[in-house]
């Protein structure tokens, strides 16, 4: 298993991935770019990296804030994430800056990408998706369903939405209204919404009612299967 860091930059910011790539010498294997929430390229996504190469495929945990750049309170994390919400430009070509890191790497099909992330991270996933890039597949995980606003390019990744129903940080009318800007865009789309369940439902330690997050295992494993199915399809 071949693990490393990477360095590499946008608009003057040093940034630091994780990467992993269980491929052999000569090989080449999907590859899935993972965005990390609002505290940073932290050890969750890391985590995550490596158990999607124990299934095979290469990941990069991009990095959207800086080298070595973590929050470590709501305030900080708030204040990290503000940035990219009110300029989706930049967070765009931010993100289209990790996907060339990952597809300039030897181990990666680089006509076999995708982009999986966690809340922040989940609309970073759809944002990716919503540029026109050239990914098989777009996977939020309790992401925000937030419009970008910015001009539409076709959207050529399948998508895939793991919903908490009821998360107070994307009530129904927005679960509604980004089915609508799915289908109105052709898109081959579909949501997953688990009833009762809150903001951040895969991790652990999410466990704050005043932010609508709470831990909820079954909605775990059953989201990680369904990307593990998504996956399949879409690299077959």
């Amino acid at each position: 298993m071949h693990e490393q860091y990477i360095e590499y930059s946008h608009a003057g910011t040093l940034l630091e991935g994780f990467y992993v790539n269980p491929a052999r010498a000569g090989e080449k294997r999907p590859a899935v770019l993972i965005s990390h929430a609002w505290a940073g390229r932290d050890e969750f996504v890391i985590e995550k990296a490596k158990a999607l190469a124990g299934l095979g495929y290469a990941a990069f945990a991009l990095d959207n804030y800086g080298k070595g750049v973590l929050g470590s309170s709501t305030e900080e994390n708030s204040g990290l994430m503000g940035p990219f919400l009110a300029d989706r430009a930049l967070l765009r070509d931010r993100l289209q800056a990790g996907l060339a890191t990952l597809r300039a790497q030897p181990g990666v099909d680089a006509d076999r990408i995708a982009i999986m992330g966690y809340c922040f991270g989940g609309l970073c996933a759809l944002d990716l998706a919503r540029s026109g890039a050239d990914i098989r597949g777009a996977i939020s995980f309790h992401g925000l369903f937030l419009p970008n606003g910015l001009e539409p390019r076709p959207i050529t990744a399948k998508v895939l939405a793991l919903h908490g129903y009821a998360d107070p940080m994307v009530p129904p009318e927005q679960v509604v209204s980004f089915g609508k800007e799915m289908t109105d865009a052709g898109v081959d789309w579909q949501l997953h919404a688990y009833g009762g369940v809150l903001h951040a439902f895969t991790v652990p330690e999410a466990n704050d009612l005043s932010l609508g997050a709470l831990y909820n295992a079954d909605a775990e494993r059953r989201s990680w299967r369904a990307l593990v199915d998504f996956l399949a399809e879409i690299f077959a």
